[in-house]
């Protein structure tokens, strides 16, 4: 389990840099994923690891292109970026699908059934409120 933490930690750090700010946010949103992932039946650990990681790694691009990012910009540039992330590690390509479909549906009303979703919803929400979001 730590393994695929590591990794994906790794990349994440890679795609922000120095973007401090952005990378605790998304260490926190996985803290509390894990924290909740364990009252619930069901959940993938690789994918909901992954998804609270990379949930924000369209902020970045949306930036670059357009000035700035939301909810829709972050849901539309992160699943790309995401999916090139963890080809690089062979993470599973399903659990990869997966993972991209839960990023680009992390804003919106949920498009999906997935476990790990509401997981990473519940999370972000968590750490959004505490950061004055």
């Amino acid at each position: 389990m730590d393994y695929v933490k590591g990794k994906i930690t790794k990349l994440l750090v890679g795609h922000f840099g120095n973007d401090f700010r952005r990378i605790t946010h998304a260490l926190e949103v996985m803290k509390h994923a894990e924290n909740i992932m364990e009252s619930v039946e069901g959940c993938d650990y690789d994918v909901l690891i992954a998804a609270a990681l990379l949930h924000d790694v369209g902020i970045k691009p949306s930036e670059e292109m357009l000035g700035y990012n939301n909810g829709k910009t972050q849901e539309e540039y992160g699943p790309p970026v995401a999916g090139e992330l963890m080809e690089r590690i062979g993470f599973a390509r399903d659990k990869t699908a997966k993972v991209c479909e839960i990023i680009g549906n992390h804003h919106s009303p949920s498009r999906y059934d997935y476990v790990e979703l509401r997981v990473l919803k519940e999370a972000d929400r968590i750490v959004n409120k505490l950061e004055g979001d």
